[in-house]
C-alpha cells in the first residue's frame, strides 16, 4: 500500500505483522463480519454478541464509511447506541467538547429490535450540537457499576515498589 496515512506507518503503535494482519483480515478480506476471524482459536461470532455496544461513525470517513460500519446493526441483535459525528476519519473522532461547529446524530436500537437500514436510521436519529464525547461519557456511566477507588500501585510485599505517578517517566523520555 503506497498511500498509507502517517499513523498507519507508525511502527511504534502496532507491530508490522499485527498491522498487516489487521488490514488484510479485517479490511481486505472482511473476516470478522464473515465469521472467519478467530480469537483464542475460536471464530468470533458477531451474531452471538449480547452486550450493549456504543458505536461511532463519522460523516465523511474515507477509511470506514459510516454506511458500511452501520451494517453491524444487521450482524448482531445486541443493543447498539450508534453515533454519527460530523467530520472525517480523524477530525470526527477527535472533536473534543468545546470544539466549535461540531454536531452528531444518535439513536439506539434495542436488543433484538429491528435493524434499521442506514437511510431510515439517518431520518430517525436525533441531531445534537457539539461533541459526541459527553454522549459517550453518559452512556459509559449508565452501563458501569459504582465508582471505586483505584487499587494501589506496585506490590511492595513482593518487592515491586511503585515507580512513580501515572503516566510514568517513560513518556518524558526522548
Amino acid at each position: 500500500m503506497t498511500d498509507l496515512m502517517a499513523w498507519n506507518a507508525d511502527g511504534t503503535r502496532m507491530p508490522y505483522a499485527m498491522h498487516a494482519q489487521y488490514l488484510r483480515r479485517l479490511f481486505l478480506d472482511n473476516d470478522l463480519s464473515e465469521g472467519r476471524y478467530e480469537a483464542g482459536g475460536h471464530p468470533v461470532s458477531l451474531s452471538g454478541l449480547r452486550m450493549p455496544i456504543f458505536m461511532v461513525g463519522t460523516e465523511t470517513d474515507h477509511v470506514a464509511p459510516w454506511r458500511s460500519t452501520h451494517k453491524l446493526h444487521m450482524l448482531t441483535g445486541a443493543e447498539i447506541r450508534f453515533v454519527l459525528t460530523s467530520g472525517g476519519h480523524n477530525a470526527g473522532i477527535v472533536s473534543e467538547p468545546g470544539h466549535p461547529h461540531r454536531h452528531f446524530r444518535v439513536a439506539t436500537r434495542m436488543q433484538d429490535g429491528p435493524a434499521p437500514d442506514p437511510d431510515t436510521w439517518l431520518e430517525r436519529a436525533e441531531l445534537r450540537e457539539g461533541s459526541w464525547w459527553p454522549e459517550w461519557s453518559s452512556w459509559l456511566g449508565s452501563h458501569s457499576g459504582k465508582a471505586a477507588a483505584p487499587p494501589s500501585m506496585g506490590a511492595p510485599e513482593r518487592n515491586y515498589p511503585q515507580l512513580g505517578d501515572a503516566p510514568g517517566r517513560y513518556v518524558l523520555e526522548r
